[in-house]
């Protein structure tokens, strides 16, 4: 992950990766078959770690609109250059191109949005939220925390993740709070 975040997938080769890592570039070739297929798997490394502190979160009892901002701030980046952003990243640009690497990421893609959906219908079932599809909610939600995002991951100038988070629960308060 360190190195595709440092290079980018297509400054990685398997044979500097392999010397990195103590194995040859060919072992690497072996278990992954190719860069993209290294590459998603990362990322599915990436997400399963990320996916514990984030099933933890929202296991809590803890009101659903805390536990909302802390799926947020989970999700958007650390700052410029964080490591699993950079994979997604590098994962939005295959995707177009490759079917594996699709498929991965709206696998990947999904467990985020069940989470959110599910945490928002208990919002709205013990009247913390107002009423709203869950679904339709998420994945307008989806796509603002990603387009905060990818400008914070990239290091435009102004970009940063409490700003990101600031105008998230803005958002919130506006179209999903109780009135």
């Amino acid at each position: 992950m360190a190195a595709i975040a440092r290079q980018g997938l297509a400054g990685v080769t398997m044979a500097a990766l392999g010397k990195e890592l103590g194995m040859s570039g060919g072992h690497l070739l072996y278990y992954f078959g190719s860069k993209d297929q290294l590459l998603l798997e990362t990322l599915r490394w990436s997400e399963s770690q990320l996916g514990e502190r984030r099933r933890e979160l929202l296991a809590g009892d803890a009101p659903a609109t805390a536990r909302l901002r802390a799926f947020a701030a989970l999700y958007l980046p650390t700052g410029p250059g964080d490591p699993r952003w950079t994979l997604w990243v590098e994962v939005w640009g295959r995707s177009q191109a490759s079917e594996e690497i699709r498929a991965g990421q709206v696998e990947i893609e999904a467990v985020w949005r069940e989470d959110l959906v599910a945490l928002l219908r208990e919002g709205v079932r013990v009247g913390e939220f107002r009423e709203v599809d869950p679904e339709r909610f998420a994945v307008r939600l989806g796509a603002l925390l990603d387009g905060f995002g990818t400008p914070i991951v990239v290091g435009l100038p102004g970009a940063n993740p409490d700003a990101a988070l600031g105008h998230v629960e803005d958002y919130l308060r506006e179209a999903l709070l109780a009135r």
